[in-house]
């Protein structure tokens, strides 16, 4: 089974991506990618 999560910008705060990952597994995702708000590319990460 996969779960859905969505990516917070690390610099604005912003929910811009959602992704399927596998559920029950205990690292958080993390991934570069660009966030339209700040206009640059950043690291988001999976929120809560």
């Amino acid at each position: 089974m996969r779960e859905k999560v969505s990516l917070v910008c690390t610099e604005c705060q912003s929910r811009n991506y959602n992704a399927a990952k596998k559920k029950g597994d205990g690292v958080r995702f993390e991934v570069k990618k660009y966030c339209p708000k700040c206009g640059k590319h950043t690291i988001h990460r999976e929120g809560k």
